[in-house]
């Protein structure tokens, strides 16, 4: 049995006759940017995600670099980062003009630790980025304590969690603002790119928009320098169609995710994902740790199963920040988790039963190992 790291082409072929309908509905509207399916999934996702606003934009990347223009954050400024995340949170802060400032994670949860946050605090100091990294939300109540104290922003990176809850609250209502991506492989994933940002606060919503369309709230009458980032039409009309699948899609990753962790249990060279009694994880990835990750990686793909390291490079590693001045065991625990972290098989049309095939690999070969 060949088992993909994840089947793009399988929630297509579930809702086929669905997504068809919206691909006709805007083709045949003659009507493609900013327009009524925009505004309806903007309805619907601020709705699902319990909070007030939510403004489309063209990626997740772009999401969370104009949450940081509409708070006004730019050059001179510092936001606190997760040392481990994916690099497009590093990104937005520099794109902004401000640097990012990194942070260590829990070594439990992989998401940024709220006990070092203060200690990275200067007077320079903005906001906090939170990343829920895997689809599992950070502390936000202990990150949202010290950030308040401070007088900081506090920004969601939900790119990996739609639908997560933390303490009964979804993802997306945690913090001041919240950036999300629909990339094709994120649990809402459009078939292309696509983004958004999620927020209570109106006047922020406001100056998104604003943003996103060159700075314009009327056509040719440019109140700022602003970008273009938007979210098409089509895109929006092919997310809604499966927004309305998410919850069942994330409960079909939760079975999956239960038969990982049942399976895997008793072997002992695996460090498996740690869920807090808070969080209900959406599961966008099912990360493991374990030392020789690359001979379990290359043995996983002879028996035709698909894996991913994410990531195998910290952001302050990367040759985009090589000039920053950092070093090999700056952040020991991010280069630790890049070094032995390896993503199983993980989706909702992933069938429970190839689950359990590939953690009996896993543990087969953790054994030979031995």
């Amino acid at each position: 049995m060949k088992v993909p790291f994840l089947d793009l082409r399988a929630p297509y072929l579930e809702l086929e006759e669905e997504l068809d309908a919206a691909y006709r509905r805007v083709m045949g509207s003659g009507w493609y940017v900013l327009g009524r399916e925009v505004e309806a999934f903007e309805e619907e996702f601020a709705a699902y995600c319990e909070a007030e606003h939510c403004v489309g934009v063209a990626n997740g990347l772009d999401a969370l670099h104009l949450i940081l223009r509409a708070c006004g954050i730019g050059e001179g400024d510092e936001v606190i980062v997760p040392s481990n995340t994916y690099i497009a949170t590093w990104l937005a802060v520099s794109y902004a003009g401000a640097t990012p400032v990194p942070v260590e994670p829990d070594e439990g949860t992989y998401n940024l630790d709220p006990e070092l946050i203060e200690a990275a605090i200067t007077p320079r100091t903005r906001a906090v980025i939170a990343v829920h990294l895997y689809g599992q939300p950070a502390e936000m109540d202990a990150i949202n304590e010290v950030a308040g104290r401070h007088g900081l922003k506090v920004i969601e990176d939900a790119a990996q969690a739609h639908g997560a809850r933390y303490k009964g609250r979804r993802a997306g209502s945690l913090g001041d603002a919240a950036g999300f991506s629909f990339y094709p492989g994120k649990n809402l994933g459009a078939f292309g790119d696509g983004g958004a940002v999620v927020t209570d606060d109106a006047e922020l919503a406001d100056r998104v928009r604003v943003l996103r369309n060159y700075g314009s709230r009327v056509k040719y009458h440019n109140e700022v320098k602003g970008f273009n980032s938007r979210l098409d039409e089509l895109q929006a009309a092919l997310l809604r169609v499966k927004l309305a699948k998410l919850d069942e899609w994330n409960a079909r990753r939760q079975t999956v995710a239960a038969r990982y962790l049942e399976a895997l249990g008793e072997e002992s060279d695996l460090t498996l994902p740690s869920v807090p009694g808070w969080a209900e994880p959406v599961w966008h990835l099912f990360v493991v740790r374990l030392p020789e990750r690359e001979a379990l990686q290359r043995h996983l793909a002879d028996m035709g199963i698909g894996t991913l390291v994410h990531y195998p490079v910290p952001p302050h590693l990367s040759e985009a920040y090589a000039g920053e001045g950092w070093l090999p065991e700056d952040f020991p625990v991010a280069e630790a988790l890049a070094g032995d972290v390896l993503s199983l098989p993980m989706g909702p049309h992933l069938e429970p039963e190839a689950a359990e095939l590939v953690a009996g690999i896993v543990v087969g070969s953790a054994a030979a190992a031995r």
